[in-house]
């Protein structure tokens, strides 16, 4: 569950890197697509390994 949680962390932290219009947060917005895709993959990996041991 911990997984989950952190992956979505993670995903919300990419996109909000990729809208915000903070200054001192531009040079970091090169790295949104890399939290972006670490998010969707680790939410989606938890997910399936849950499913294969039958936990949902």
């Amino acid at each position: 569950m911990f997984g989950i949680v952190l992956g979505f962390f993670i995903l919300i932290f990419g996109l909000f890197l990729k809208v915000t219009k903070d200054p001192k947060l531009a040079t970091s917005k090169k790295f949104s697509w890399m939290f972006i895709l670490i998010g969707i993959l680790s939410v989606v990996g938890k997910l399936f390994m849950m499913y294969q041991k039958g936990e949902i």
